[in-house]
């Protein structure tokens, strides 16, 4: 892509995605996920109610007067995304891509990020890590976020989580929070995933394209699996096609549904045609009123 059209798009994503998350994401987040644990703050003098064992015994002795110590929730976070660019993300046939999806969502999650002071990172990976890039703050490091979204071409082009999940538990040795962004085309990913979710606060958003859930009737139609370059023809005049189509789909959104949820990972799917602002919302509420 051509530096001029790449800053072009990349100041495109960030108005849309900066608006939306200022607009919409105020308080949110921030209540959404926890910190890393608590961290002692100061201390003060003994109240009635206050726990026994918050008292600070040496302080105590130095002035003849009960003192406890005051913790407070570590807030900054490590926020991580976990990218699918695979050649099946390329898919799209209503407002734009699941790439460009992918994108946008991203881009929203890092700034409200940076907007409470944590850093964001993210690893792009197809059927290898495309590219890796470590947990920083500030604005020009989300600035460079979205560029490599816009711009990245990948190696390969099929999908395997279970090696981006091993590479991001191996680099990252602190809790982080970690979203997953995929149409989780990707087999036998269960175990590292749970393996994950045990170290991680491990959140999946699982998107689609309506046309991946259901055949409109338009005869015959030749498609091309991206991933692996099968050529087939499809007769969508035939409802018993598009009913085995349809059935299809609905065997991996229940899959990935099943899967996210044994696993202990939060969920939500968002589809190219979505208000991907108003499902995200849900989920944060969702999450806010569990803790």
């Amino acid at each position: 892509m051509e530096t001029a059209e790449l800053l072009k798009r990349v100041r495109k994503v960030e108005i849309k995605t900066k608006g939306q998350c200022s607009q919409l994401f105020s308080g949110e987040y921030h209540s959404a996920f926890k910190g890393r644990g608590m961290a002692f703050s100061e201390v003060r003098e003994y109240q009635p109610g206050d726990e026994i064992r918050a008292i600070d015994w040496n302080v105590t002795a130095r002035m003849n007067h009960p003192y406890v110590k005051v913790f407070e929730e570590e807030r900054e976070l490590l926020v991580m995304l976990l990218v699918d660019v695979s050649a099946s993300c390329m898919f799209g046939t209503f407002r734009q891509s699941k790439k460009e999806l992918i994108t946008e969502v991203s881009a929203v999650l890092a700034y409200s990020a940076i907007r409470n002071n944590d850093k964001a990172g993210m690893l792009l990976f197809s059927d290898r890590v495309e590219q890796y890039i470590p947990p920083k703050k500030g604005s020009s490091h989300i600035l460079r976020i979205i560029r490599e979204l816009l711009d990245i071409t990948p190696v390969d082009k099929g999908t395997d989580l279970v090696m981006a999940l091993q590479f991001l538990n191996k680099v990252m040795k602190k809790q982080a929070v970690v979203f997953v962004l995929s149409d989780f085309m990707s087999p036998d990913y269960e175990s590292t995933l749970r393996i994950t979710a045990r170290k991680h606060d491990v959140i999946g958003i699982h998107v689609y394209d309506q046309r991946e859930a259901g055949l409109t009737d338009v005869g015959l139609l030749q498609v091309t699996d991206p991933e692996h370059g099968n050529l087939v023809c499809i007769d969508t005049s035939s409802a018993a096609v598009r009913k085995s189509y349809a059935e299809r789909y609905q065997f991996h959104h229940r899959q990935v549904e099943n899967i996210l949820r044994r696993s202990g990972v939060d969920a939500v799917s968002i589809g190219t045609h979505d208000n991907y602002i108003r499902t995200l919302m849900t989920l944060f509420e969702r999450r806010t009123k569990g803790r």
